[in-house]
């Protein structure tokens, strides 16, 4: 009965207190991308266009959608909702230009269709693996609460979309923090070719949310009044009592998942059940019948529609291609590139351990920027699995020092969303290990984002990392490596206590994604005089820990702790001791230097020895220094196995114990 009563809305318009003007305005935006796409398709049969996704018949949800959010709300698009740019007002030429590749695109040729965003008109495009958005509008919501604002964000998905795991721990997120966030699916009946029956059990995927504590809503997603209607009445109750609502718009997908997938999956009665729902063609057609839309008035909008269009089109194909410019392409990975250096307020220091730095160093950073917000799993009152927030909530409060729910990629996108937003996020990975969980939004969202629409993630996420404590293979990894070969990352792992934290400040003031390691071992055990108040350290920056003519050790973390201990046993070894303190960017020039002055190299890590960064690092110094070398670069690592839990085995896993060996090796060179 419920399914049957959307279905006779699908066709039932209600102009409520909609006037005649207005009720012509929603037709003109419903109307505009029909015909871009149109145009579109005639393209693409021409060979001027390579791909395109088509929304053609899902007009109504994208346009509708947009009308009922107010101009300065964030929209978070999905490939079918061109309507959502149109409306929003994004000059066709430039759409035309994205779509082809060009420089006056929104991402200077390096993606395609709608994957961009816009801070201009208020658009989050998405990424390919759909799911995270949701996560992303979680961050951008979470920004408009803690300020206040009556705002809300719109973010789409798909039918299918709500399979993945990022569904389900954003929407959790957005429902446990009553984040002022509309969850719109288009349910389209397909993803790919697969159909709903055999996505998902649920009579209607709006059922979830009632597993989630949350509101939904059902609309007649090709009747745009019904959508215009629902959606305003969504969003202004979410203005005025912050919570996430679902909206489930029952749509259909008339074309293939792109062109080329065509619809022979789709049974013929189906698609002619559909066609009979066009939102265009009935809207249109309710209005001549209502005397609001005439004739002349008809053929005057179609005329100049298309004469915008083919104006746009000829201009965006007009343009030259793009042209390869490797200075362009590098300097736009990152939203900075020089060094910040932050010098203390006064020369004092006090003697701290390294889990206290790091507190300090955030504690400062909180103080100093009061729209940074810490998110990560037990960190309010519980003050973390290792204490380091421990009395945050007091002095903070447990808006900026947030509990989340045991989830990974949500609040990693939500990271970013807030900095959308305008505000700094940190994320703090309970283990090192459980940052997988999270590869997705750090790998595709965080690092691509300045590059792909020059939109910066000032998301710092913190990473407890290493071995020697027996806690087995699912604690004690060291990760680094998995994010040192991504670009738009910047990757920090100090090995004292006033390097901990003046590299996490520099990570705080810095406006792209850092990876921040700590050694678990290190928290407790190691002590060292820190400057008192805020300062910084440069990011990329290596320090030089002790200097010598026989060879050059280069390591960061553990290592160095255990280089300066083989060092001391063995005094006969002179040698350049390097500190690493940043992965990437690492300070090729001093490592360099070292290796032309001495000769011999030797790179130590924690990681594993295949894939470590020492093999890169290695690479780099046989290619720059191969006529400075009196003897082969070594690597000194873990062995390549997981981490075992009993002591005995971890000690052979670990490198320390091949450390001696190896120097003495590269001495007898």
């Amino acid at each position: 009965m419920f399914l049957e009563t959307i279905e006779k809305k699908q066709l039932a318009f209600d102009r409520k207190k909609l006037t005649d003007q207005e009720l012509l305005a929603i037709y003109e935006q419903l109307l505009r991308p029909r015909l871009i796409e149109e145009k579109m398709l005639s393209m693409l049969r021409q060979g001027r266009i390579s791909k395109w996704f088509s929304g053609i018949g899902q007009e109504a949800v994208a346009v509708g959608t947009a009308l009922a959010m107010e101009a300065d709300e964030y929209i978070l698009p999905m490939h079918r909702n061109l309507g959502t740019f149109t409306t929003r007002g994004v000059p066709m030429a430039r759409l035309f230009s994205q779509f082809q590749g060009h420089m006056t695109g929104f991402t200077k040729g390096r993606d395609r269709s709608f994957h961009f965003g816009t801070q201009e008109y208020r658009i989050v495009g998405m990424i390919s693996h759909l799911g995270p958005q949701l996560g992303v509008a979680d961050g951008i919501a979470l920004a408009h609460k803690l300020r206040q604002e009556k705002k809300c964000t719109l973010v789409f998905t798909g039918d299918g979309a709500t399979s993945e795991g990022d569904f389900h721990e954003s929407v959790n997120t957005a429902a446990v923090w009553d984040l002022p966030v509309i969850i719109v699916v288009e349910n389209n009946g397909y993803g790919l070719s697969t159909p709903s029956s055999e996505q998902f059990k649920c009579r209607y995927l709006s059922d979830k949310a009632l597993g989630y504590g949350m509101e939904s809503r059902v609309v007649a997603g090709n009747n745009i009044l019904e959508v215009v209607h629902t959606l305003r009445e969504v969003a202004e109750s979410i203005r005025r009592r912050p919570r996430p609502i679902l909206v489930e718009c029952m749509t259909f997908r008339m074309r293939g998942h792109e062109e080329a997938s065509g619809t022979k999956y789709v049974p013929k009665e189906l698609m002619a059940e559909w066609e009979k729902k066009d939102p265009v063609v009935n809207y249109e057609r309710w209005l001549v019948a209502q005397g609001i839309l005439s004739d002349t008035v008809k053929e005057a909008t179609h005329k100049a529609i298309k004469n915008e269009i083919a104006t746009a089109v000829e201009e965006a194909f007009g343009e030259p291609p793009v042209t390869a410019d490797l200075q362009r392409e590098l300097n736009d990975v990152y939203r900075q590139h020089g060094p910040i250096l932050i010098d203390p307020p006064t020369g004092a220091t006090k003697e701290m351990r390294f889990i206290e730095a790091i507190s300090d160093g955030m504690r400062e950073s909180m103080r100093r920027h009061e729209n940074l917000v810490l998110m990560g799993q037990d960190i309010a009152e519980y003050g973390g699995a290792f204490k380091v927030t421990d009395g945050f909530v007091a002095e903070f409060g447990k808006g900026r020092v947030r509990n989340t729910p045991l989830c990974e990629s949500a609040i990693l996108g939500a990271g970013l969303g807030l900095s959308i937003n305008g505000m700094k996020a940190m994320v703090e990975m309970q283990f090192a290990d459980f940052v997988s969980e999270g590869m997705t939004q750090i790998c595709n969202n965080l690092a691509k984002a300045h590059w792909r629409w020059g939109q910066n993630a000032d998301v710092v996420v913190r990473m407890p990392t290493g071995a020697g404590s027996g806690a087995g293979p699912f604690h004690s990894q060291s990760n680094e490596a998995w994010f040192f070969k991504t670009p738009g990352l910047k990757v920090v792992y100090p090995a004292f206590p006033d390097d901990a934290k003046g590299l996490l400040c520099a990570a705080f003031e810095d406006p792209d994604p850092v990876m921040y390691f700590e050694h678990k071992n290190l928290y407790r055990s190691l002590s060292g005089p820190v400057r008192e108040g805020f300062f910084t350290l440069p990011i990329g920056v290596a320090n030089m820990l002790r200097e010598g003519k026989d060879l050059s050790i280069i390591t960061y973390g553990m290592g160095v702790h255990w280089a300066l201990e083989a060092l001391q046993e063995n005094g006969a070894i002179d040698a350049d001791l390097i500190d690493l303190r940043s992965l990437l960017p690492w300070d090729k020039d001093r490592v360099l230097s070292s290796v032309r002055k001495t000769g011999k190299a030797l790179i130590l890590h924690e990681d594993t020895l295949t894939g470590g960064i020492g093999g890169e690092i290695a690479a780099c110094i046989a290619e720059e220094c191969f006529e400075d070398l009196d003897a082969p670069v070594m690597r000194v690592a873990s062995i390549d196995t997981a981490i075992p839990f009993a002591h005995e085995l971890e000690a052979q896993f670990l490198p320390k114990g091949r450390l001696k060996a190896a120097l003495e090796r590269l001495m007898a060179y």
